[in-house]
């Protein structure tokens, strides 16, 4: 055959290899799971898991649909000046072997399976499945770096229980912060009805700082105040999840919770680029809650892509700059 995935950080060269040929990876890199004698800095890695879902299903099939959009990207981002797959000698890890069934014993997989990945220092760029899939990230990663966490969603996600059940996609937060995984958090994008104004304390007794930006703040503010917000609030290592239902659904319809009034594509494309110029550690990022069904275009999956690809770039321009 004319074509071989090239080495970690190659992903095949469209302008030889078709876009819509060959099997499908993120970007287009080689599935690989040996990193640390590869070299591999960054990867990409799905957790098809929706078992923690309070309303639409679906996001199982994230990671697929993201990876089949992300055939779209390239090796160069021009905005940051950076090659992100050849900095990080990036690849496709491939998924997390869930149980769709049980959210306990999935969250000790999705423990073991991202502790591998940092244990042979890398660093992951993770698709989900719904939002419960962040605490078995976290109890890997926030147990070797105890994280500041950025927190990009429509929703607090700090509840404590749903009919009785304490791990779902809205409980994350709260035991993250039980568990001593997180240093604090910043939640951005908040908006939309609540249950009851109570819901709004729980900062307050928080043992760990919680910021709430909701987008009534960034509205009466600008972008461009976020981003400085941000650039005060972000030191040592920092972990960012990325619920896609904090972009408005006139541009991201394909996600089980949406609500009116989020950010656009553009919006969340400029700030994950304006991280790469702030004075912190990317330990970890996740993008969650894409669930293609509700998704007919595609344009859901596209934009997770996007804001994985930049997430990326920011990490290699952090490396080329000596930010470890």
């Amino acid at each position: 055959m004319g074509w071989v995935f090239g080495g970690a950080g190659e992903p095949l060269d469209s302008l030889k290899s078709p876009r819509f040929s060959q099997p499908i990876t993120f970007a287009r890199l080689p599935f690989i799971r040996d990193l640390k004698s590869n070299g591999v800095l960054g990867v990409f890695v799905g957790i098809p898991f929706d078992g923690g879902a309070t309303y639409y299903t679906g996001a199982r099939l994230g990671p697929q649909f993201i990876r089949a959009e992300s055939r779209l990207l390239r090796p160069y981002n021009m905005d940051l000046d950076v090659y992100p797959f050849r900095v990080l000698r990036a690849v496709d890890y491939g998924d997390v072997d869930v149980v769709p069934t049980n959210v306990i014993k999935t969250l000790d997989k999705i423990e073991d399976g991202v502790r591998d990945i940092i244990n042979q220092g890398a660093t992951p760029f993770i698709a989900g499945g719904d939002h419960s899939v962040t605490l078995g990230i976290l109890r890997a990663i926030g147990k070797r770096y105890k994280p500041f966490v950025l927190h990009f969603d429509s929703h607090f996600d700090y509840w404590d229980e749903y009919w009785g059940e304490r791990y779902t996609h809205g409980t994350w937060v709260r035991r993250a912060i039980e568990e001593g995984l997180i240093s604090g958090v910043v939640q951005v994008g908040i908006r939309g009805p609540q249950y009851d104004k109570a819901d709004l304390e729980y900062p307050r007794e928080s043992p760990v700082p919680i910021r709430v930006i909701t987008m009534s703040e960034v509205d009466s503010k600008g972008i461009n105040w976020l981003i400085n917000e941000l650039r005060g609030l972000l030191r040592g290592p920092v972990y960012v999840s990325f619920d896609i239902d904090s972009i408005d659904p006139a541009f991201a319809p394909g996600t089980g919770t949406r609500e009116a009034g989020g950010f656009t594509s553009r919006e969340a494309l400029t700030i994950i680029k304006s991280l790469s110029t702030m004075n912190f550690e990317l330990v970890g990022f996740d993008l969650v809650e894409v669930l293609p069904p509700l998704d007919p275009t595609g344009v859901t999956s596209l934009l997770a892509a996007n804001i994985i690809y930049q997430a990326m770039s920011v990490k290699a321009k952090q490396l080329s700059k000596g930010v470890t």
